[in-house]
């Protein structure tokens, strides 16, 4: 099972939306804080986006390489996510 489509490419949209605007405030010579506040707003929807993912990939491939894998598939997963909280 991958992600929900239909609740990650709303999320990134919105991002891309807000990301244009953030530039277009920019060439505006807007006020930073305001420029900041667009910024922390597209990183909340970001990291949402990237919640639902790995929440697609936990419950999709994880959960499959637990029940139908060999050790080795496990093994890789665990070490994906390992590998990916350690870049956070």
């Amino acid at each position: 099972m991958m992600a929900d489509r239909k609740k990650v490419e709303p999320l990134l949209k919105t991002a891309r939306g807000q990301l244009d605007g953030v530039l277009k405030m920019i060439d505006d010579d807007r006020y930073c804080m305001d420029i900041m506040m667009q910024l922390r707003a597209v990183e909340s929807l970001v990291h949402k986006a990237q919640r639902e993912v790995l929440r697609g990939h936990l419950s999709g491939c994880v959960q499959d390489a637990f029940e139908t894998g060999d050790e080795k598939e496990r093994e890789e997963k665990i070490a994906e996510i390992i590998k990916l909280l350690d870049k956070a």
